[in-house]
């Protein structure tokens, strides 16, 4: 077992070392000092004009390393879209950085200056010299887990999502929380965790949050809590990054076995359809045109042929001509269009032509030959 977590130690750092990673003293006039900030920029931020979601982690001098590292590790794999992490050192300044009033737990003084660096010096400028999207994420452990939940307090949020860990919460904060992810008109994604190790008081006030949101009947609220077994207070960030990232960015991932079977073999309405909305959906709420994966297409054509109905090859195969247009994917399904529902010399037509096209995703211009071959023996075209 260590041999496994020490390669797979070696193999993230290979992964967090391909991407790029600056170190800036940033100058704030509203901390009155300058503050060092950790910034990596994703594998491909050189070679492309995409724009990339920024994901800002408090108490950077810890947790910096560990939200970057999984990101850059997921995002290889394309289960999350890349993203820009920034991180915050704060050193031994945390505890002034997070000050709030006992009497009504907002920030207060050095407080309140931290609070308007983030959202008044340090996101404009991160803004303004990187290409972003308009999807950010912030991410806070123990003080700065509570401290991270003001910026969702303002009228537009600075933030669409929130990794709260272990957070240690002002008095007034459940209260603030449900009252604000009540009426929350955008969609919020908000994550939470503790262990069965955690500070006491830590663990039954994050459980008490966690039943207070999952009361909350609103749509726009995507919530999700984990209760690990056996991480302390200070090791649950390793534990629970991962999971936080891949709750966030469910919709974001390719199809998986689960989401084939729990998902689209159940469905009563049309699987391509429900491919057309799972990445409207990545676009609507990460600002990311993401191109329909080759294997996204298999599984919808696996469905297909499972349920039988095979109509749905008709606007699968107009949808991957649409997105492969060079490509004998749109053909292939619209052959199988029309060879299962009779039209078998239509059929014969449509194989015929995708010969002169690319092959893609397994499929090959001597198989869609054979099966134009085969039409022509059965029926004798």
């Amino acid at each position: 077992m260590k041999r496994i977590l020490y390669l797979f130690v070696i193999f993230l750092s290979a992964q967090f070392i391909g991407a790029q990673v600056t170190y800036k003293n940033f100058n704030s006039e509203k901390l009155g000092e300058a503050r060092e900030v950790k910034i990596q920029l994703p594998r491909s931020y050189n070679t492309s004009d995409k724009s990339y979601p920024v994901v800002v982690v408090l108490d950077g001098d810890y947790m910096f390393e560990i939200v970057a590292g999984n990101v850059e590790y997921a995002s290889y794999w394309e289960d999350i879209p890349e993203a820009i992490v920034v991180g915050i050192n704060q050193f031994d300044k945390r505890d002034s950085d997070t000050m709030y009033s006992p009497l009504n737990s907002l920030p207060e003084e050095t407080g309140a200056a931290f609070f308007d660096f983030i959202g008044m010096e340090l996101m404009p400028y991160i803004e303004k010299t990187y290409r972003t999207e308009k999807f950010k994420v912030a991410v806070g452990h123990g003080a700065t887990a509570n401290f991270i939940n003001y910026y969702l307090f303002k009228e537009i949020p600075l933030f669409n999502a929130y990794v709260s860990l272990s957070p240690e919460l002002a008095p007034d904060m459940q209260t603030f929380l449900t009252e604000k992810l009540s009426g929350v008109e955008t969609k919020t994604f908000y994550y939470l965790a503790t262990s069965n190790n955690d500070i006491k008081d830590i663990k039954t006030k994050t459980e008490a949050l966690n039943t207070a949101i999952k009361s909350i009947d609103n749509k726009n609220v995507l919530s999700a809590f984990d209760n690990f077994d056996g991480p302390t207070h200070y090791s649950l960030p390793a534990h629970a990054i991962p999971k936080a990232l891949e709750s966030i960015f469910f919709v974001f991932k390719p199809i998986s076995k689960q989401e084939y079977k729990e998902t689209i073999l159940k469905l009563e309405t049309s699987p391509v359809d429900y491919l057309v909305e799972k990445y409207a959906a990545i676009d609507d709420l990460f600002g990311i045109d993401k191109p329909i994966l080759i294997n996204d297409f298999r599984a919808i054509a696996a469905a297909i042929n499972k349920s039988q109905k095979f109509e749905y090859f008709e606007p699968l195969g107009k949808l991957a001509r649409k997105h492969y247009p060079n490509t004998l994917l749109g053909n292939y399904y619209l052959g199988r269009y029309y060879e299962e529902t009779g039209s078998t010399k239509k059929a014969m037509k449509t194989y015929q032509s995708a010969y002169i096209l690319e092959e893609i995703g397994g499929i090959t211009k001597d198989h869609v030959l054979e099966l134009s071959e085969q039409i022509k023996a059965d029926f004798g075209y």
